[in-house]
This record gives structure tokens, C-alpha cells and sequence, in this order.
């Protein structure tokens, strides 16, 4: 077999999408005068706003007649499982590693995760050409990695390529750029091997990934383990980890990765990744196999969800008015949906039929799928997010978090103050040019909120990521935030007169004209109670003028949050409440009388 399985994994922003985009376009398939976007991996809107891979993909190219088949993999750790089930598909990876950052959080668990799989590795330090790029240290820094999880004397031997993704070069030396990526192909050729599968015997092929087509439905992507599959057969169905029966069903048609398409096939042998549909129910994890011989293969461990949040139907007063689907149902089923193409995500009932908890791998990957979803026309309502406790031998214990800051000098005693705090303790922290790079261990709790925070705290120059490190016995409550709310009074439209008389309170989240109702969260008071405000207060008209009382109103410019602030912001007795038009925070209970009634029964 001419082919290779690769996939190219780490950090995020380390420069795998780009570097695809070279790839592709060296082996030719583009025209000469093509007009190409960048990224063009990333084809979904949130992909391309945020400038992160959220779902892996697919590519094929051509060199030298070898097929290489390409997966471009998520760098950001909330998506990590798409990262661990990605790895079944293939023999090989591309570990990617910045000049400049050396190894980062994600960088370790995806190495990890492939030395587990006993995959080959191909060492890629990319972005050589940046001034500061310090290419030799980051490769003792990736070797004490290989060292530190434990590889075997073959791994720690891996061979090294120096590259620019964005210039189109590599080579084996940082000193010599290079002028294409041939060393880099040369190099998959050589090292990579041809997937281990067996040619002959019946029809077998593990699902990894599902996509969605209006027109032909589910659409599963895996990799065939043996044999030879064939659009038209009848298949069965079976999955090893689930205790449903295996049911016959047929494939209808059968596609092949060439550039960036998929190309109908009639067939496809034995280590080949491809794409088939006719399958209505078909799942990650799944084994299509021949009727002669029915095997379920074993599907790759994924990590357990830690944070969880409510999902619940909206019931503000303004529920119903920018939404299109807004029912319980249309909200159970979407959740329902989103399971069948996000393995790391969970759904479980509550004691109430219109809320659901939903729990992912942190808020990031949480705060994509309420952006998803607001986007299709749904709209609903959450509460804060929370971690997810485990009992072990009868201990309460929490979720843990590696946080890696890369920080100006001046910001270090600012944001060790603020870990200590959050009951972060410092493992180790080292010089990075003029920067210091610190790594904490912190319950993920204590990270709730916390990222504007670094960013003031670092006056926007910081960079912080994280990764999950296991369990630890609970180590005492966290405060997440020392500021109340402003809560409007009464309901009707922000006018200016009401919003300056509340601007000297704190921060407001709203501008003139803005519908607010009572109970609706309008600014962050500067003291640590919440704090009543009415923003619909109009000025008393009167025969009567003063002399330079009437001027124009001088107004602070709004702070306007997005989904990932607003998640960072509410409280407990708060919600968020998500339309295709509108973040809305709310207090759960929405008169205050009920909240001043609670509040002094509860002191």
C-alpha cells in the first residue's frame, strides 16, 4: 500500500491549521492562480472568528505517489476528545511545538495520548523564523517530555524537522530555512509506517467521527481494519462498549478523501479513511462489519467531562420574542443530537421536565455549543458552571487544573497573588526571554472567572492555558467573585439619565435604549453586595431651567460581555439567559421583594 495515516497535533496556536494550508498547497492541490483563503481547514464560522480548530478534519494529498491522509486536530484542551479518538485513525503524528513557547499544557496530553497508542512521532518545531525563536531549547525541552512520559528509547529517537508553516519551508537544521516542505514529506514517507491492518478477510471499519449531510443524513468517517468494503453491501452494526444488539443495515454509498473532497468509491481496502452514509443510527464507537463475521472492535478511552452547567427552556420576560426554537422539546432534542457527534460530552435529566445538566470538559467547550446553538435559533437559559466532585474511599474529591502563565516580569507578584487566593500552589517557574513562564496546580473551580482577571492583571500581555491533572481531595471553598451585581428595578428601556445615575456604582453592561426587565442584571456594582438600580428613571420635567444643569449627560462607554465573560461573571442565584440576538444576565429569582424576603431569612 502507497498510503500514510497522519495527524498533526498541539498546543493550540502552535500553527497546525497553517501548516496543513502548505502542505496542501505544495502538493499541487491548488491551481497556480487559485484564490485560497487562509486556514482553510477551518470552515466553520466560529473556527474562522476565533482563530482555533474546534472539530478534526480530513485531507488527502499526493507525493510522490503515496497518499498521505491528513487530520487537523483541535489545540484548544477543552476539545481533547475529538483529539483521542482522531489517534485510532492513524500510524503516525506530527507533534508541533512552538519556537518560541516550547511545550505547552495541550502538547503534553496529546503526546501523551499517542505514546499510549504506541504511534510513531515526528518531532515539528515550528515558527524558526520568528526573532525570538529559541529552536534548540525547545528541543531538550520536548526531549525531557518524551523522557518524563516515559517513552521508549525508539520514541526518544524520533526524528526533529525545523519549519515555518506560514513561510512554506523545513528542513533539518533551524540554520538552513529551506525553501519548500519536501524534507517534511520526505521525512513522513520514511518514518511513518503503512497502517498495520489486515488486507484479507470479511469487511471491518471503526466509526471516529460522524459529520451530518441534509441530503444524505449521517455521514460516518473511520478507518478499514480489514479487509475490503464495498458501497452497496450489507453490513452489521455492533458496538463494544454498548449492550444494544447488532442490527443489519446496508452502505448505501461509500466515498474516498482526495484534496479537500470526498470522491465516490466502489470500494476501498484494507487501512484506507473514508466516509460512508445509508446509516441512520450510526455512532462514534461503532463497528461496521460483513454478516460472516461479526467482531466489535475496542474504542479509544475518553476523558471524563469536569465542569458541569443547567440548560434549561427560557422563562424571562422576554422568553419567545427572538428565538425559533424555544420549547423543551426542541431543547432536549438538540442536546440529544449533539451527543451522537460529541463523545466527551454528557446529558442527564434533572427533577424537572424542562432543565437538563450538560456537562463537558471545561467552559470553553461548553461556551462553543451555546454559541452553536444560539446560531441555529435556539433560544434557552443556564446557570454558572461547576465542577463535577468524585468520592474516592469515601474522600471528596475535585478536578485539578495545570495552568501555564507566560507573563511580563512586572505582572509575576500580581498573578501569585491571585493563584493563592484561588488555592493554586506554584510548581516551577523559569525565565523565557524577558518573560517568565509560571506553572500552577489549581482546582479548575478556581479558574471560574478568573481569565479577565489575568488579563488586567497583566495589562492584556499575558497568555495563560490549562490542562486536567486527575483528582484531588477538596481543598476548601474558593471565592469566585468580590463584586455584586446591579440589578434593574422595574422593566422598560434604558434611558440616559437613569444609566449616568448608576454609572458612579460600577460597570455597566447596558447602553441607552437597551430593553431591560426587573430582576435583570445591568452592571457590576464596585462593592461586594448586589445592588438595586432603576435604568429606566427618566428626568422630572419641569417649566423650570437652570443655567447649565441641562447639559448633555456624560455617559461611560458599556462594558458589552460576550458568552465566555458572561459565563466568567454570574452567581450562583444567577442565570444567563441565550437568544439568537441577545446575552441577557438574570437573577434567578426575578422580583425583589422575593430576593429581599430570602436574604433576610437567610441572615
Amino acid at each position: 500500500m502507497n498510503l500514510r495515516n497522519i495527524a498533526i497535533i498541539a498546543h493550540v496556536d502552535h500553527g497546525k491549521t497553517t501548516l496543513v494550508d502548505e502542505m496542501l498547497s505544495q502538493a499541487g492541490v491548488f491551481r497556480q492562480n487559485q484564490t485560497v483563503v487562509e486556514r482553510i481547514m477551518d470552515s466553520g464560522d466560529l473556527e474562522r472568528e476565533r482563530g482555533i480548530t474546534i472539530l478534526a478534519k480530513n485531507t488527502a494529498i499526493r507525493w510522490n505517489d503515496v497518499k498521505i491522509n491528513i487530520v487537523d486536530t483541535p489545540g484548544h484542551a477543552d476539545f481533547s476528545g475529538e483529539v483521542e479518538r482522531i489517534l485510532k485513525m492513524v500510524s503516525g503524528v506530527l507533534l508541533l511545538v512552538d519556537a518560541v513557547e516550547g511545550p505547552m499544557p495541550q502538547t503534553r496530553f496529546v503526546l501523551a495520548r499517542a505514546l499510549e497508542l504506541q504511534l510513531k512521532v515526528i518531532v515539528v518545531i515550528n515558527k524558526i523564523d520568528k526573532p525570538e525563536a529559541r529552536s534548540y531549547q525547545v528541543v531538550d525541552e520536548v526531549l525531557e517530555l518524551l523522557m518524563d512520559l516515559d517513552a521508549t528509547d525508539e520514541q526518544l529517537d524520533s526524528p526533529i524537522i525545523f519549519c515555518s508553516g506560514r513561510a512554506g519551508t523545513a528542513s533539518l537544521a533551524p540554520e538552513d530555512a529551506g525553501s519548500d516542505l519536501t524534507a517534511l514529506f520526505n521525512t513522513i514517507l520514511s518514518y511513518i509506517p503503512e497502517p498495520e491492518v489486515t488486507k484479507e478477510g470479511p469487511a471491518q471499519l471503526l466509526v471516529s467521527s460522524i459529520d451530518y449531510n441534509e441530503y444524505v443524513g449521517r455521514i460516518g468517517i473511520g478507518r478499514v481494519e480489514r479487509g475490503t468494503i464495498r458501497a452497496g453491501q450489507e453490513i452489521i452494526i455492533c458496538n463494544k462498549a454498548s449492550d444494544s444488539e447488532p442490527y443489519k443495515s446496508k452502505l448505501v454509498n461509500l466515498y474516498e478523501i482526495e484534496d479537500l473532497r470526498r470522491v465516490p468509491a466502489e470500494s476501498a481496502d484494507a487501512g484506507a479513511i473514508v466516509c460512508f452514509s445509508g446509516v441512520e443510527n450510526i455512532n462514534i464507537g461503532d463497528t461496521v462489519c460483513d454478516p460472516s463475521r461479526i467482531e466489535a472492535l475496542p474504542f479509544a478511552r475518553i476523558s471524563e467531562p469536569t465542569v458541569e452547567m443547567t440548560f434549561s427552556v427560557n422563562d424571562s420576560p422576554f422568553a419567545g420574542r427572538e428565538g425559533k426554537f424555544v420549547t423543551s422539546r426542541n431543547l432536549h432534542d438538540r442536546l440529544q443530537n449533539e451527543l451522537l457527534r460529541d463523545v466527551s460530552l454528557r446529558v442527564a435529566d434533572t427533577n424537572t421536565t424542562d432543565s437538563w445538566n450538560v456537562a463537558g470538559r471545561g467552559e470553553m467547550h461548553l461556551s462553543i455549543l451555546m454559541e452553536t446553538m444560539r446560531r441555529e435559533g435556539y433560544e434557552f437559559q443556564v446557570s454558572t458552571p461547576r465542577v463535577l466532585f468524585k468520592d474516592i474511599d469515601g474522600v471528596r474529591h475535585e478536578p485539578l487544573e495545570c495552568l501555564v502563565c507566560d507573563v511580563p516580569e512586572s505582572a509575576v507578584g500580581a498573578v501569585m497573588e491571585k493563584m493563592g487566593q484561588r488555592k493554586g500552589e506554584l510548581r516551577h517557574m523559569s525565565p523565557v526571554g524577558n518573560r517568565m513562564r509560571m506553572e500552577f496546580v489549581v482546582p479548575a473551580r478556581g479558574l471560574f472567572g478568573y481569565r479577565s482577571e489575568f488579563l488586567t492583571d497583566t495589562h492584556g500581555e499575558g497568555i495563560m492555558s490549562s490542562i486536567s491533572e486527575g483528582y484531588v481531595p477538596f481543598k476548601g471553598e474558593v471565592t469566585r467573585r468580590h463584586n455584586g451585581s446591579m440589578v434593574a428595578f422595574e422593566s422598560g428601556e434604558a434611558v440616559g439619565y437613569g444609566i449616568h445615575s448608576a454609572q458612579e456604582r460600577g460597570i455597566l453592561f447596558i447602553t441607552p435604549g437597551t430593553p431591560v426587565y426587573a430582576g435583570q442584571v445591568v452592571g457590576q456594582n464596585a462593592k461586594g453586595d448586589d445592588l438595586t438600580v432603576n435604568v429606566c428613571k427618566r428626568k422630572q420635567l419641569t417649566n423650570f431651567r437652570a443655567s447649565g444643569s441641562d447639559d448633555s449627560l456624560r455617559l461611560t462607554p458599556a462594558k458589552i460581555m460576550n458568552m465566555e465573560e458572561s459565563l466568567e461573571f454570574i452567581a450562583d442565584d444567577e442565570l444567563l439567559e441565550v437568544t439568537p440576538q441577545s446575552l441577557r444576565l438574570r437573577k434567578r429569582e426575578l422580583s425583589h421583594e422575593k430576593r429581599m424576603r430570602k436574604r433576610k431569612t437567610k441572615e
